[in-house]
Protein backbone atom coordinates (compact mmCIF):
# COMPACT_ATOMS: atom_id res chain seq x y z
CA UNK A 1 0.00 0.00 0.00
CA UNK A 2 1.42 3.36 -0.95
CA UNK A 3 2.04 5.84 1.90
CA UNK A 4 -0.43 9.13 2.37
CA UNK A 5 1.21 12.51 1.60
CA UNK A 6 2.70 14.41 4.75
CA UNK A 7 0.11 15.79 5.70
CA UNK A 8 -2.25 13.11 5.97
CA UNK A 9 0.55 11.06 7.45
CA UNK A 10 0.57 13.81 10.25
CA UNK A 11 -3.18 13.19 10.52
CA UNK A 12 -3.31 9.56 10.84
CA UNK A 13 -0.14 8.81 12.50
CA UNK A 14 0.77 11.20 14.37
CA UNK A 15 -2.15 13.42 15.75
CA UNK A 16 -3.52 10.70 17.89
CA UNK A 17 0.21 10.68 19.61
CA UNK A 18 -0.79 14.25 21.17
CA UNK A 19 -3.82 12.56 23.09
CA UNK A 20 -6.06 16.03 22.61
CA UNK A 21 -3.09 18.28 24.55
CA UNK A 22 -3.98 21.54 24.14
CA UNK A 23 -0.12 22.57 23.70
CA UNK A 24 0.07 20.26 20.42
CA UNK A 25 -3.12 21.99 18.61
CA UNK A 26 -3.95 18.98 16.78
CA UNK A 27 -0.62 19.38 15.08
CA UNK A 28 -2.35 21.95 12.60
CA UNK A 29 0.23 24.58 13.93
CA UNK A 30 4.11 25.23 12.93
CA UNK A 31 4.71 24.86 16.83
CA UNK A 32 3.96 24.22 20.08
CA UNK A 33 3.13 26.70 22.89
CA UNK A 34 4.69 24.87 26.63
CA UNK A 35 2.97 26.79 29.38
CA UNK A 36 5.21 27.63 32.75
CA UNK A 37 4.68 25.65 35.52
CA UNK A 38 6.01 27.66 38.52
CA UNK A 39 8.65 26.56 40.70
CA UNK A 40 9.88 24.17 38.12
CA UNK A 41 12.95 24.37 35.26
CA UNK A 42 12.11 23.04 31.56
CA UNK A 43 14.12 20.19 30.72
CA UNK A 44 15.44 19.27 26.76
CA UNK A 45 17.08 17.20 25.63
CA UNK A 46 17.53 15.29 22.00
CA UNK A 47 18.86 12.08 20.63
CA UNK A 48 18.71 10.53 17.13
CA UNK A 49 18.63 7.25 15.57
CA UNK A 50 20.01 5.90 12.20
CA UNK A 51 19.72 2.56 11.04
CA UNK A 52 22.62 0.74 10.94
CA UNK A 53 24.74 2.35 13.25
CA UNK A 54 21.98 2.76 16.37
CA UNK A 55 19.89 -0.26 15.53
CA UNK A 56 19.51 -3.39 12.67
CA UNK A 57 18.08 -2.55 9.69
CA UNK A 58 15.35 -4.96 9.77
CA UNK A 59 14.59 -4.22 13.38
CA UNK A 60 10.46 -4.17 13.79
CA UNK A 61 9.49 -0.62 12.91
CA UNK A 62 7.49 -0.16 16.75
CA UNK A 63 10.84 -1.26 18.13
CA UNK A 64 12.52 1.15 16.83
CA UNK A 65 10.12 3.88 17.90
CA UNK A 66 10.20 2.93 21.62
CA UNK A 67 13.91 2.57 21.49
CA UNK A 68 14.51 6.14 20.09
CA UNK A 69 11.74 6.98 23.04
CA UNK A 70 13.78 5.44 25.51
CA UNK A 71 16.86 6.74 24.62
CA UNK A 72 15.66 9.98 25.62
CA UNK A 73 13.50 8.88 28.59
CA UNK A 74 17.10 7.98 29.78
CA UNK A 75 18.72 11.08 29.37
CA UNK A 76 15.96 13.02 31.23
CA UNK A 77 16.17 10.26 34.00
CA UNK A 78 19.80 11.35 34.76
CA UNK A 79 18.80 14.88 35.05
CA UNK A 80 16.52 14.12 37.55
CA UNK A 81 13.76 15.10 35.28
CA UNK A 82 10.43 14.38 34.75
CA UNK A 83 8.79 13.67 31.01
CA UNK A 84 6.39 16.09 29.54
CA UNK A 85 6.06 15.99 25.76
CA UNK A 86 8.08 15.54 22.60
CA UNK A 87 9.29 16.75 19.17
CA UNK A 88 10.07 14.20 16.20
CA UNK A 89 11.75 14.20 13.17
CA UNK A 90 11.07 11.18 10.55
CA UNK A 91 13.30 11.15 7.80
CA UNK A 92 11.52 8.31 5.66
CA UNK A 93 13.28 6.22 2.92
CA UNK A 94 11.83 4.96 0.41
CA UNK A 95 11.40 1.23 0.80
CA UNK A 96 9.93 1.93 4.90
CA UNK A 97 6.06 1.84 3.95
CA UNK A 98 3.13 2.44 5.55
CA UNK A 99 2.39 -0.03 7.05
CA UNK A 100 6.07 0.12 8.76
CA UNK A 101 5.18 3.66 9.37
CA UNK A 102 1.99 2.86 11.03
CA UNK A 103 3.69 0.27 13.42
CA UNK A 104 6.43 2.80 14.58
CA UNK A 105 3.36 5.45 15.37
CA UNK A 106 1.94 2.45 17.19
CA UNK A 107 5.45 2.16 19.00
CA UNK A 108 5.10 5.42 20.00
CA UNK A 109 1.58 5.18 21.08
CA UNK A 110 2.54 2.56 23.39
CA UNK A 111 5.16 3.80 25.40
CA UNK A 112 4.22 7.27 25.19
CA UNK A 113 0.97 6.16 27.30
CA UNK A 114 3.37 3.97 29.90
CA UNK A 115 5.67 6.53 30.31
CA UNK A 116 3.23 9.76 29.99
CA UNK A 117 4.63 11.49 27.37
CA UNK A 118 2.98 13.42 24.65
CA UNK A 119 3.67 14.54 20.93
CA UNK A 120 4.00 18.07 20.58
CA UNK A 121 4.80 18.68 16.77
CA UNK A 122 8.04 18.13 15.02
CA UNK A 123 8.42 17.47 11.14
CA UNK A 124 8.26 14.55 8.20
CA UNK A 125 10.14 14.31 5.47
CA UNK A 126 11.89 11.67 2.88
CA UNK A 127 15.00 10.67 2.44
CA UNK A 128 16.77 8.56 -0.16
CA UNK A 129 19.33 7.88 2.45
CA UNK A 130 18.67 4.93 5.57
CA UNK A 131 15.75 5.49 7.91
CA UNK A 132 16.72 8.37 11.03
CA UNK A 133 14.42 9.34 13.54
CA UNK A 134 15.09 12.44 15.87
CA UNK A 135 12.98 13.00 18.94
CA UNK A 136 13.64 16.54 21.12
CA UNK A 137 12.19 15.31 24.73
CA UNK A 138 10.83 18.22 27.46
CA UNK A 139 10.40 16.96 30.97
CA UNK A 140 10.11 18.84 34.54
CA UNK A 141 12.64 19.12 37.51
CA UNK A 142 12.14 21.32 40.39
CA UNK A 143 13.86 24.86 40.10
CA UNK A 144 17.59 24.89 40.55
CA UNK A 145 17.55 20.78 40.80
CA UNK A 146 18.50 19.09 37.12
CA UNK A 147 21.56 16.70 38.55
CA UNK A 148 24.55 18.07 36.27
CA UNK A 149 27.43 16.13 34.87
CA UNK A 150 29.58 19.00 36.80
CA UNK A 151 29.06 18.44 40.42
CA UNK A 152 31.60 15.59 41.29
CA UNK A 153 33.88 16.51 43.78
CA UNK A 154 37.19 14.54 44.85
CA UNK A 155 36.43 12.16 47.64
CA UNK A 156 32.59 10.96 46.02
CA UNK A 157 32.13 7.53 45.51
CA UNK A 158 31.38 6.27 41.61
CA UNK A 159 28.07 4.39 41.33
CA UNK A 160 26.03 2.24 38.35
CA UNK A 161 22.27 1.65 38.63
CA UNK A 162 22.43 -1.50 37.34
CA UNK A 163 23.64 -4.29 34.58
CA UNK A 164 26.27 -3.01 32.32
CA UNK A 165 27.76 -4.60 28.93
CA UNK A 166 24.13 -6.26 27.94
CA UNK A 167 23.67 -3.38 25.28
CA UNK A 168 27.38 -4.32 23.51
CA UNK A 169 26.11 -8.14 23.68
CA UNK A 170 22.67 -7.02 21.52
CA UNK A 171 24.22 -4.75 19.47
CA UNK A 172 28.33 -4.44 19.52
CA UNK A 173 31.01 -3.87 16.75
CA UNK A 174 31.10 -7.73 15.91
CA UNK A 175 27.86 -8.09 14.35
CA UNK A 176 27.95 -12.19 13.97
CA UNK A 177 31.06 -12.23 16.30
CA UNK A 178 28.86 -13.26 19.41
CA UNK A 179 26.69 -16.49 20.09
CA UNK A 180 23.38 -15.21 19.89
CA UNK A 181 22.51 -17.10 23.14
CA UNK A 182 24.25 -14.53 24.90
CA UNK A 183 21.92 -11.88 24.22
CA UNK A 184 19.99 -11.04 27.34
CA UNK A 185 16.05 -11.27 26.43
CA UNK A 186 14.46 -7.61 25.66
CA UNK A 187 17.46 -5.81 25.46
CA UNK A 188 16.35 -4.04 22.64
CA UNK A 189 13.92 -2.00 24.71
CA UNK A 190 16.02 -1.43 27.64
CA UNK A 191 14.73 0.39 30.94
CA UNK A 192 14.99 4.19 31.71
CA UNK A 193 15.46 4.58 35.20
CA UNK A 194 12.76 7.13 35.51
CA UNK A 195 12.05 5.45 39.10
CA UNK A 196 15.25 6.79 40.28
CA UNK A 197 15.03 10.63 39.94
CA UNK A 198 14.15 11.39 43.00
CA UNK A 199 17.19 9.74 44.88
CA UNK A 200 19.35 11.37 42.55
CA UNK A 201 18.14 14.60 42.98
CA UNK A 202 18.58 13.84 46.90
CA UNK A 203 21.85 12.41 47.02
CA UNK A 204 23.72 12.33 43.76
CA UNK A 205 26.03 15.06 43.18
CA UNK A 206 26.70 14.42 39.28
CA UNK A 207 24.87 11.47 37.11
CA UNK A 208 24.73 10.61 33.41
CA UNK A 209 22.68 8.03 31.20
CA UNK A 210 25.29 5.15 30.35
CA UNK A 211 24.64 5.78 26.15
CA UNK A 212 28.26 6.00 24.89
CA UNK A 213 29.88 3.27 27.74
CA UNK A 214 30.41 3.52 31.08
CA UNK A 215 34.10 4.59 31.14
CA UNK A 216 33.25 7.26 28.22
CA UNK A 217 30.29 8.31 30.33
CA UNK A 218 32.09 8.10 33.55
CA UNK A 219 34.83 10.50 31.82
CA UNK A 220 32.11 12.92 30.82
CA UNK A 221 31.32 13.71 34.02
CA UNK A 222 35.28 13.76 35.40
CA UNK A 223 35.67 16.40 32.87
CA UNK A 224 32.67 18.39 33.51
CA UNK A 225 33.41 18.81 37.15
CA UNK A 226 37.43 18.90 36.64
CA UNK A 227 38.56 15.82 38.80
CA UNK A 228 39.51 12.48 37.90
CA UNK A 229 38.27 9.32 38.97
CA UNK A 230 39.30 5.48 39.49
CA UNK A 231 37.01 2.87 38.32
CA UNK A 232 37.27 -1.02 39.38
CA UNK A 233 35.89 -3.34 36.65
CA UNK A 234 35.83 -6.26 38.99
CA UNK A 235 32.90 -4.41 41.36
CA UNK A 236 31.09 -3.82 37.90
CA UNK A 237 27.31 -5.12 38.04
CA UNK A 238 26.77 -7.94 35.36
CA UNK A 239 23.64 -9.59 33.98
CA UNK A 240 23.25 -13.17 33.92
CA UNK A 241 23.98 -13.48 30.04
CA UNK A 242 26.93 -11.25 30.44
CA UNK A 243 28.83 -13.55 33.31
CA UNK A 244 27.50 -16.49 31.08
CA UNK A 245 30.13 -14.67 27.84
CA UNK A 246 32.36 -13.51 30.48
CA UNK A 247 33.39 -16.65 32.06
CA UNK A 248 34.12 -18.19 27.93
CA UNK A 249 36.67 -15.55 27.25
CA UNK A 250 40.67 -16.36 27.84
CA UNK A 251 41.31 -12.42 29.29
CA UNK A 252 38.77 -11.72 31.66
CA UNK A 253 40.14 -7.84 32.38
CA UNK A 254 40.07 -7.40 28.71
CA UNK A 255 36.31 -9.20 28.49
CA UNK A 256 35.50 -6.68 30.80
CA UNK A 257 36.85 -3.79 29.22
CA UNK A 258 34.87 -4.54 26.56
CA UNK A 259 31.51 -4.51 28.17
CA UNK A 260 31.96 -1.62 29.86
CA UNK A 261 32.91 0.27 26.59
CA UNK A 262 30.12 -0.97 24.71
CA UNK A 263 27.60 1.04 25.82
CA UNK A 264 23.58 1.58 25.07
CA UNK A 265 22.89 0.24 28.53
CA UNK A 266 21.13 3.04 29.75
CA UNK A 267 21.71 2.99 33.11
CA UNK A 268 22.84 6.02 35.34
CA UNK A 269 26.23 6.57 36.48
CA UNK A 270 26.53 8.63 38.97
CA UNK A 271 28.50 10.31 42.19
CA UNK A 272 27.48 10.57 46.06
CA UNK A 273 29.35 11.67 48.96
CA UNK A 274 31.12 9.18 50.61
CA UNK A 275 28.77 9.00 53.41
CA UNK A 276 25.69 8.50 51.29
CA UNK A 277 26.21 5.42 48.75
CA UNK A 278 23.73 3.14 51.19
CA UNK A 279 21.08 6.06 50.89
CA UNK A 280 21.21 6.02 46.60
CA UNK A 281 21.04 2.11 47.42
CA UNK A 282 23.34 1.55 43.95
CA UNK A 283 26.61 -0.41 43.22
CA UNK A 284 29.91 1.54 43.96
CA UNK A 285 32.24 0.89 41.68
CA UNK A 286 35.12 3.63 42.21
CA UNK A 287 35.86 6.67 43.78
CA UNK A 288 36.65 10.58 42.60
CA UNK A 289 39.79 11.79 42.97
CA UNK A 290 41.79 14.80 42.08
CA UNK A 291 43.51 15.53 38.91
CA UNK A 292 42.06 14.67 35.67
CA UNK A 293 40.86 11.56 33.52
CA UNK A 294 39.29 7.59 34.40
CA UNK A 295 42.01 5.31 35.92
CA UNK A 296 40.17 1.74 34.98
CA UNK A 297 41.22 -1.37 36.48
CA UNK A 298 40.49 -5.22 36.79
CA UNK A 299 42.18 -8.31 37.63
CA UNK A 300 44.40 -5.70 40.33
CA UNK A 301 46.05 -4.43 36.98
CA UNK A 302 45.56 -0.79 35.54
CA UNK A 303 44.31 -1.19 32.16
CA UNK A 304 44.01 1.34 28.39
CA UNK A 305 40.58 2.40 28.17
CA UNK A 306 41.06 4.68 25.25
CA UNK A 307 38.24 6.66 24.39
CA UNK A 308 36.13 4.61 26.59
CA UNK A 309 33.36 3.96 24.52
CA UNK A 310 31.97 5.31 21.42
CA UNK A 311 32.13 8.44 19.46
CA UNK A 312 30.84 9.62 16.22
CA UNK A 313 33.17 10.94 14.10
Amino acid sequence: MSAPDEFEQIARLFRPLTRGAAEAFDLLDDAAVIPSRPGFDLVVTKDALVAGVHFQPDDPPDIIARRLMRANLSDLAAKGAEPHGYLLMTAWPADFGWEQRQAFARGLDEDGRAFGVILLGGDTVSTPGPLTVCMTLLGWVPAGKMIRRAGARPGDLVLVSGPIGDGWLDWGPGWGELDRRWLPEGHRLPTPRLDLREVLRAYASAAADVSDGLIADAGHIAKASGVGMRIDLDRMPLSGPARAWLATQSDPAAARLRLATGGDDYEIVCTAPADQPALLGLTVIGEVTDGEGVEVRAGGAVLEAGPGGWRHG
